[in-house]
């Protein structure tokens, strides 16, 4: 099992030390990234809201932009399979036809 290293993350000019395992690292880095730019982007369209309200609001954008890919993802992955199931079942019918007579 590996053990929690603390990693300095740093959003809008505020740092933060959250405990992560090292394969988690780069991955924890990237989403601080993420949400760094989105607040920054918020707060350069806003009314300079404090940084609480930020990270409210980008936290509710990033969740919003998450939970509407993962909808479209099992939209397509639905899709996918019903296509698969007609593909399957078009096949099992050409199996099972009786092959021509000469």
């Amino acid at each position: 099992m590996s053990s929690s290293e603390p990693v300095a993350l740093r959003l809008i000019d505020r740092e933060f030390l959250i405990a992560c395992a090292p394969e988690e690292r780069e991955g924890l880095l990237e989403a601080a990234s993420v949400l760094d730019r989105k607040m920054r982007d918020l707060r350069a369209n806003g009314k300079a809201p404090s940084f609480d309200r930020l990270a409210v609001l980008a936290a509710i954008s990033v969740t919003h932009e998450f939970l509407a890919l993962r909808k479209q993802h099992e939209s397509q992955e639905q899709r996918f399979s019903l296509g698969l199931a007609a593909l399957r079942q078009r096949l099992d019918a050409a199996l099972d036809a009786e092959p021509p007579k000469s």
